[in-house]
């Protein structure tokens, strides 16, 4: 992997609304939030409206020291805003609303170069509902970057046709249980994951599909090599963010060339730190998510 380039990201900025209070988030910024946080030089490329939330979330996104010059600005639409629910278990239901700035992304000069100066771009499913944003996104995906496609299913606004165009650029898929679960209805697969996982990674080629499992860990399959791990146990406050996270610290390992068991261990140790914090993109360091890793060398079990 190329260090000296950045990682692009691209998709929704938008404003959470949870129990706890308001919180910047969407996928794609999430994503790079932790890999700033982990140390790598990255990008974010998206959409607000001229209104009070988008000028707060530039301000926001600029004190995490994350740039905003491929940030546009949209004088008709506003800034998105999603409602958040939170169950018992800390798991999340997301009342998203439609049509806001983040649906209509440019495909600009600026967002050309960048991307032709990325060595991955980091895209999303939510983001593609429209098809201004689908249409820039998709354009970016014919560049020579690794492709890092991460499922985002959400009611109602993912489509069969919609995800199989987006997944045949793909290098890397990033999915959960349900979403697997949808792929293989999908596509009439065999209900037994790893099964299904190859048949996807080899029909879309895919080198690397993971699959996020909660509680439960992860499984990874990467290179036609498995690895799996049990995940660790945390006091959840809520799981917003949380697959972002992981995803974040997978692309740092397989920026790194890390080992399938060494990455994956990491990744489910990102994810289950955020789980335990307020809010998609609370502040941490390293040292914290290694010392949970180290912590926790015998992963736990779900019970």
């Amino acid at each position: 992997m190329n260090n000296q380039k950045k990682i692009l990201c691209i998709g929704e900025v938008l404003w959470d609304f949870l129990p706890s209070g308001l919180f910047l988030g969407g996928a794609p910024l999430n994503v790079c939030f932790h890999l700033h946080q982990l140390g790598e030089s990255v990008n974010i490329v998206s959409r607000v409206g001229n209104d009070r939330l988008g000028k707060e979330a530039i301000r926001r996104i600029k004190g995490k020291g994350l740039p905003t010059d491929f940030i546009q600005i949209d004088g008709e639409f506003e800034t998105g805003i999603v409602g958040v629910k939170i169950d018992k278990n800390g798991n999340p239901d997301y009342e998203i609303v439609s049509p806001v700035a983040w649906d209509k992304i440019e495909l600009t000069p600026g967002v050309e170069a960048v991307a032709d100066d990325s060595w991955a771009v980091v895209y999303g499913s939510l983001a593609l509902r429209d098809k201004r944003s689908r249409a820039t996104i998709l354009s970016l995906l014919n560049k020579e970057v690794i492709k890092v496609f991460d499922l985002n299913f959400r009611e109602p606004f993912y489509d069969k046709e919609i995800v199989k165009e987006a997944l045949a650029p793909a290098d890397i898929l990033k999915l959960n249980e349900d979403e697997l679960k949808q792929l293989i209805s999908w596509f009439s697969l065999s209900k037994e994951y790893k099964e299904a996982v190859e048949i996807i990674a080899e029909r879309f080629s895919l080198s690397s599909v993971v699959v996020t499992k909660g509680a439960g860990g992860a499984m990874l399959f990467y290179y036609e090599n498995w690895a799996e791990h049990e995940g660790f146990k945390v006091d959840v406050k809520d799981a917003v963010g949380a697959g972002d996270a992981f995803l974040a610290a997978l692309i740092q390992g397989i920026s790194g060339n890390k080992g399938n068991s060494e990455m994956l261990a990491f990744a489910n140790a990102a994810g289950a730190y955020v789980a335990s914090q307020s809010g998609a993109t609370p502040e941490y360091s390293l040292h914290e998510i290694k010392k949970l890793v180290a912590d926790h060398k015998s992963p736990s079990r779900k019970k």
